[in-house]
């Protein structure tokens, strides 16, 4: 059988793409839509700095109001 290799994701922060909570399209990129949680680094392929900067917008979103804390 053949191996496959999997392309490994890239950071999109590392690439030049910033992440701002006020941007709410952004920040669903990183929501699950069943139930609204954060997605894990293995899905959304962000390295660890970054992954926590995620996380932290997504917190500022829900506080503000811009997004809900659950579906």
């Amino acid at each position: 059988m053949a191996e496959f290799k999997r392309k490994k994701k890239i950071c999109q922060m590392c690439a030049g793409k910033p992440v701002n909570y006020k941007d709410v399209e952004i920040i669903k990129k990183y929501i699950s839509a069943d139930r609204g949680k954060i997605l894990p680094r293995r899905i959304t392929g962000a390295c660890a700095e970054h992954q926590r900067y995620i996380a932290r917008q997504v917190k500022y979103a829900r506080h503000m109001g811009l997004i809900p804390f659950v579906k």
